[in-house]
C-alpha cells in the first residue's frame, strides 16, 4: 500500500476540551504531529500577551493547529460524494490545515514587526526546507511538500482547497474563535459551528453555505467581531505586547551599540544581522525568550532591566484614549516632558492603534481584497451574505481603528506633586 494511504492500525484520538475529540487515522498526519517542528508548536503561545489579561489563555499554537486539522476532517466527511469535491484532495487539505501555522515565532506578531520577518515565509520554509516535516510529505509523491505550501500560501490551482483554510469562513476561524472563547472564558466568541458544518457545500472554486445556515453564519460573524475588540485588542493584552515590543527593541539597539551584556543573547544574534536561519529560527521559542527576559532584569542597563522586570512580573503601561494624528501639538510635548523627567520617550511613550474589518464584500483589484460568504439559495443561486443579512449588512466594509497612548503611570506618580513636569503631563494625559 502507498504511504498516502496508509492508515494506522488503530485510530489516535487526542482528547480535546473544544472537539471532544481529534480523530487520526492517517499514518502521514501521525507522522506529521510526531516531527520536531511540528512539537515546537507546543512552546508558542497562541494568543501571545493575552495570558497576562485573561489568566487562562495559556493554550498553545499546537492545540490550534490540531483543532483547524480535525474541522477540516469534519468537513471533509460532509463533502464525501458531493458534487465538485475531488476525494484525491483529501490528504492535501488535512496536511495544509494541519501545518498552517507551523512558522509563527514566539510571541507571533510582535516578535515579527520588530524583526521585520513573516511566519508565513517560515512556514514555507519548513515545509519545503531540509526538515522532518519536508521528509514527511515527500514520501506522499513528488511534490507534495510545494502543493502544502501553495494551499497555504494560497497560491494552489484549486481555490476550493484553499477556502477552507482561507477564506472570511473557514476552518482556521472556526476553530481559533471557539478555543480562544474557552481559554479567556468569554462567552463572545461561541457560534454553532457543527450547524455551519452541517450547511457547508462545496462548489468549483470556494465553500458555499446554504441559505438555511445564514443565521448560523450571521452568529459567527458577530462572534468574529466581538472576539477582536474584547479579547484580541484588549488594552490591557496591548499593554504588555508595547512592552515586550520595546524590550527586543533595546536589546538589538544595545547590541549594535557593542554594550557588554551580563547575559549576552545569542539566541537573538542573526536576528539582529537579518540573517535568519531556519535552524535558528526553530530553535527559538517562548521558553527560551522568556529565559532571557528574567536573565535581564539583572542587566545594567535601567530602560533593558526596568522592561524586562515590568513584562516578567506584569507591571503593565498604563494608556489613555490618544490619536496622534489629531493630536500632534500633544505628542511633540509629552516627548519632550518625558524627556526632561529622564525618561526615555522612545521607551517610555508608546501609541499603539488596533484596527479590524470584521466582514467585508468583494472588492475587484483591491489590495488583500477578499473573496465573500456566498449562500447556496433553495434554487441554486449564489447569494452574497451582507445581501441577505441585516445584521452582517450593518459592518460590512466597515473597519474600526482603536488609538491608546501608553505610559509608565508608576514612575510618573513617583514624581514630587509640585513638579511643573508632573502636573502638565498629568494634563496632557488627562489623568487625576
Amino acid at each position: 500500500m502507498a504511504y498516502r494511504d496508509q492508515q494506522l492500525k488503530e485510530e489516535k484520538v487526542f482528547k480535546d476540551p473544544v472537539h471532544r475529540y481529534i480523530h487520526v487515522r492517517d499514518q502521514v498526519i501521525w507522522d506529521l504531529i510526531g516531527t520536531r517542528e511540528f512539537q515546537r508548536l507546543r512552546r508558542i503561545k497562541q494568543l501571545g500577551t493575552t495570558f497576562l489579561t485573561f489568566h487562562g489563555a495559556e493554550h498553545s499554537r499546537f492545540s490550534h493547529s490540531l483543532g483547524v486539522y480535525e474541522i477540516v476532517r469534519r468537513i471533509l466527511t460532509n463533502f464525501q460524494g458531493r458534487e465538485h469535491w475531488n476525494p484525491d484532495q483529501r490528504l492535501l487539505c488535512l496536511a495544509a490545515a494541519l501545518l498552517h501555522d507551523l512558522g509563527h515565532g514566539p510571541f507571533s506578531h510582535s516578535f515579527e514587526k520588530v524583526f521585520k520577518l513573516d511566519h508565513e515565509d517560515y512556514t514555507k520554509a519548513i515545509i519545503l526546507g531540509g526538515t522532518e516535516i519536508n521528509a514527511v510529505l515527500r514520501r506522499v509523491e513528488q511534490g507534495f511538500p510545494e502543493k502544502v505550501a501553495e494551499v497555504i500560501n494560497k497560491t494552489y490551482e484549486d481555490k476550493l482547497v484553499v477556502s477552507l483554510i482561507s477564506s472570511q469562513i473557514d476552518a482556521d476561524r472556526m476553530d481559533y474563535l471557539l478555543r480562544d472563547a474557552y481559554f479567556t472564558g468569554v462567552s463572545y466568541g461561541h457560534f454553532d459551528m457543527e450547524r455551519i458544518l452541517r450547511v457547508m457545500r462545496p462548489l468549483e472554486d470556494q465553500m458555499v453555505v446554504k441559505q438555511s445556515g445564514m443565521h448560523a453564519v450571521e452568529d459567527y460573524i458577530m462572534s468574529r467581531y466581538q472576539m477582536y475588540w474584547q479579547v484580541y485588542f484588549h488594552p490591557v493584552s496591548r499593554s504588555a505586547e508595547v512592552i515586550l515590543t520595546k524590550i527586543l527593541h533595546r536589546v538589538k539597539e544595545l547590541h549594535e551599540a557593542g554594550y557588554l551584556f551580563k547575559h549576552e543573547p545569542k539566541h537573538f544574534l542573526s536576528f539582529f544581522a537579518g540573517k535568519v536561519s531556519l535552524v535558528d529560527y526553530i530553535n527559538l521559542d517562548e521558553n527560551i525568550v522568556m529565559y532571557y527576559f528574567q536573565a535581564w532584569i539583572n542587566e545594567e542597563d535601567e530602560i533593558l532591566a526596568d522592561l524586562c522586570d515590568r513584562f516578567t512580573n506584569r507591571r503593565l503601561f498604563q494608556y489613555v484614549e490618544f490619536s496622534p494624528d489629531r493630536q500632534i501639538k500633544e505628542s511633540i510635548e509629552l516627548y519632550q516632558l518625558f524627556e526632561q523627567i529622564g525618561l526615555n520617550p522612545e521607551y517610555y511613550l508608546v501609541d499603539d492603534s488596533s484596527s479590524d474589518l470584521p466582514y467585508d464584500f468583494y472588492r475587484p483589484g483591491e489590495e488583500g481584497e477578499r473573496l465573500p460568504i456566498h449562500l447556496l439559495t433553495p434554487k441554486g443561486d449564489l447569494l452574497e451574505l451582507s445581501r441577505a443579512s441585516d445584521i452582517v449588512e450593518s459592518i460590512s466594509g466597515k473597519k474600526r481603528t482603536d488609538h491608546k497612548l501608553y505610559y509608565p503611570a508608576d514612575l510618573i506618580e513617583r514624581l514630587p506633586d509640585h513638579q511643573p513636569e508632573k502636573v502638565r503631563i498629568k494634563e496632557l494625559l488627562g489623568i487625576g
